[in-house]
């Protein structure tokens, strides 16, 4: 169990922390700094399990950006340093159990963004980091009470002599040096972390530096001058995709690997090479979206699965199967479409193609290129035969011409040879910016950062032209020959469903029955019905008619309308049983109904319109039910799985089977409710169950007993469940 205390006084955002510890015993007594955008730095004592407020620092109009807490050389008094947005560092010193201001350091000529201590054996070195792309390096030792020499006309540094009345002790500040290598702001510094050695702490002169310049850089003193030099710059090259650089950075504690995070959230981590020290290696990292999920799906093999976000991100995900381990772990492989809109939805056509639509007017196909095709393999072991017949045709991968928005194919003739080492190769302004920046890798393992935002794209094959407003929901049937997308609308001629061919690309049909947007849409499993569910409060249901020439025609067979409405409030989500006889609503009114032809030795080809009916009691989720999704794999005794994701984050399993011919409440069951530890912290945004029983990237021994359900929500995440449907 962790234990923790809340410690509340500030009335703005807290944006920088530090401790320091005041006996040897780490639990007892700690000293804690923290600053805030109210303008103030608070001081907190932690006495066990007691913490208050003790001293609040005013800084006026002013910001802190960053503090840190050490203690003077050789004693016991705490120092404080404060990195201010006047481009000056304030250090306190506490005497007399308050702090007081002793010195400014001047120097900096923009805001200041980083600062830390390191104790180096009898000196106390402060670093700092500002929007000026300079980092500086100040020294603070005890100044001797020696007379002062008469004639010394050597260059000195100018000294900042400060005393301290507790100790009686002067100290002097110097400027150390001063680090230029950045070329934009400078947003974090950071010490190597000291360790133990023989028994007393050492403090590895080494420091890291991220910076808006999208760079990371390693800084040591020269071992014969003593001269602070770049000794690794971990440069990392991140082009295309909407970037900046990077915001934090840090050492491991026994400084062989780096990691730095990126404003976008995503994680960067190097490790140093034990030949050669000078070389850094970008290593396997978790990543996932920086924004809210909206949309999943399973391909239709269950090999992997594709999410949607508002992060204008599309990613896909997938086992990777380690040689000669058993271990399967899940990780970002491919980043499809990187785009300049809030992505919606999504929907899959066939194994390695699909639709997407975002807060735009078009929908937007794309097909996976032959170097995703050949690293899906390597990374999941499943053999390229299986996968792909005709991979020859494909194009190698796709890029961004550089004020295009679409994902171009590349096709091997199209690849920019790369010139030699020795030629000056940024001689022109057209070698600065390629035209292409695709680069295929053949990858064994899931690929790092910078190689997902360039190198991983999809060609985008056709775009959709035909809704008015922006894109909300997108659907394909099992047969993939036609897609349904519907768009945002406040009047029924905007939304229309709009029916598309997958082989001419042209539009079939539009089906016009809502009032106002239409939420989800979903095909039956045997491709005869069309769902759509709606802001307007209710659903209409289109039967497939026999083909014309020109593909398929759905006519409306069943809807609700004011009188026969059950959901009072807007149906957010639907799906289907797998035998095609049932489907389910669930609505912000917390209810979840199954309907269908509840009396089956009535059923009139006709009149379908009255013979559709609720077939279950009305199930009350608790909170406002924001997606379903039924397994397409029964249970033992043949009891349909029902998941129900809710606003408040929470996925609850139920089970329901017909019994007789009027609806029942013992017709459901509730199974499971997936602990908050594991469900979402924010609203469940998508349910999708992977088609087949069994583990993705597993060879089960006993496959039937498991189902995957793999979840999204507005926390950012991607979960995949394994569900055990014997134990359901």
């Amino acid at each position: 169990v962790v234990k923790s205390i809340p410690l509340k006084g500030h009335t703005e955002a807290v944006f920088a922390v530090d401790a320091i510890c005041l006996s040897d015993e780490p639990d007892l007594n700690l000293l804690i700094a923290s600053a805030a955008s109210d303008s103030t730095v608070r001081i907190w004592s932690r006495h066990g399990s007691e913490a208050k407020c003790v001293e609040i620092l005013q800084f006026g109009n002013g910001f802190v950006m960053d503090v840190c807490l050490s203690f003077l050389p050789g004693s016991n008094v705490p120092i404080l340093a404060c990195a201010g947005d006047d481009c000056k560092i304030s250090l306190f010193i506490q005497q007399n159990g308050q702090f007081q201001k002793t010195l400014i350091l001047p120097g900096h000529e923009d805001w200041i963004r980083g600062v830390e201590w390191a104790v180096c054996g009898e000196d106390l070195f402060l670093a700092s980091c500002a929007q000026d792309c300079l980092i500086r390096i100040w020294k603070v030792c005890t100044k001797s009470k020696r007379l002062p020499e008469t004639e010394d006309d050597s260059i000195k540094l100018k000294e900042n002599v400060f005393t301290v009345k507790d100790a009686d002790t002067s100290y002097a500040v110097s400027l150390e040096s001063v680090l230029a290598g950045h070329e934009n702001w400078v947003y974090a510094v950071h010490w190597q972390p000291s360790f133990s050695k023989d028994g007393s702490m050492q403090q590895p002169m080494r420091i890291l530096s991220a910076s808006m310049d999208k760079t990371v850089i390693i800084w040591e003193p020269d071992k014969e001058s003593g001269v602070w030099l770049e000794q690794a710059s971990v440069r990392v090259g991140e082009v295309g995709g909407n970037t900046l650089g990077f915001f934090d950075c840090q050492f491991s504690p026994d400084g062989s690997m780096i990691i730095a995070h990126a404003f976008h959230g995503a994680l960067h981590l190097w490790k140093q090479s034990t030949v050669n020290k000078k070389e850094w290696t970008p290593e396997v990292v978790i990543s996932g979206h920086f924004n809210s999920v909206e949309d999943v799906k399973w391909d239709p093999e269950g090999e992997f699965i594709i999410s949607v976000g508002s992060d204008q991100t599309t990613r896909l995900f997938a086992p990777w199967k380690r040689k000669e381990e058993t271990e399967v772990t899940w990780h970002e492989i491919a980043r499809p479409q990187v785009h300049g809109y809030d992505l919606r939805c999504l929907a899959m056509i066939g194994r390695f193609e699909f639709v997407s639509g975002a807060d735009e007017k078009v929908l937007r196909v794309f097909r996976a290129p032959k170097n995703f095709v050949e690293n899906f393999s390597n990374i999941t072991g499943i053999p390229m035969e299986k996968l792909c017949s005709h991979s020859s045709d494909l194009p190698e991968g796709a890029t961004v011409p550089a004020l295009g928005l679409s994902n171009k194919a590349v096709f091997e003739g199209d690849m920019a040879v790369q010139p030699d080492e020795d030629e000056e190769s940024f001689n022109t302004i057209s070698n600065q910016y390629p035209e292409i920046y695709f680069q295929p890798l053949i990858l064994t393992e899931p690929p790092p950062e910078d190689h997902l935002l360039q190198n991983t794209l999809w060609p985008e094959i056709q775009k959709l032209y035909g809704h008015g407003y922006e894109i909300f929901c997108v659907a394909c049937n099992n047969s993939n020959t036609v897609i349904a997308s519907a768009c945002k609308a406040s009047k029924k001629e905007h939304a229309a469903i709009i029916l598309w061919s997958t082989t001419s690309w042209k539009k079939l049909q539009s089906l016009s029955f809502h009032n106002l947007t239409v939420t989800q849409l979903a095909f039956s499993p045997d491709d005869r019905f069309l769902l759509a569910v709606s802001r307007d409060r209710n659903w209409s249901l289109w039967r497939k008619q026999d083909s014309s020439e020109s593909g398929p025609v759905f006519t409306c067979c069943a809807y609700t309308d004011k009188n026969t409405a059950v959901h009072g409030r807007i149906i957010w989500s639907c799906d289907w049983t797998p035998d095609s006889k049932y489907f389910i609503t669930g609505s912000r009114d917390k209810k979840v109904i199954i309907w269908g032809q509840c009396d089956l030795s009535v059923i009139t080809e006709g009149n379908m319109l009255d013979s559709i009916k609720p077939c279950s009691t009305v199930l009350d989720a608790g909170d406002s039910v924001t997606a379903v999704g039924i397994s397409r794999v029964l249970t033992p005794d043949g009891r349909y799985i029902v998941a129900v994701g809710l606003e408040n984050g929470k996925i609850i399993l139920y089970t329901w089977k017909q019994s007789g011919k009027e609806p029942a409440l013992a017709d459901w069951t509730t199974s499971v409710q997936i602990d908050n530890s594991q469900s979402h912290a924010l609203a469940v945004k998508r349910l999708c169950w992977r088609h087949h029983a069994g583990r993705a990237g597993h060879n089960d021994e006993n496959s039937s007993k498991w189902l995957q359900l793999a979840s999204c929500g507005a926390d950012h995440s991607v979960k995949i469940f394994n569900v055990n449907r014997f134990a359901l």
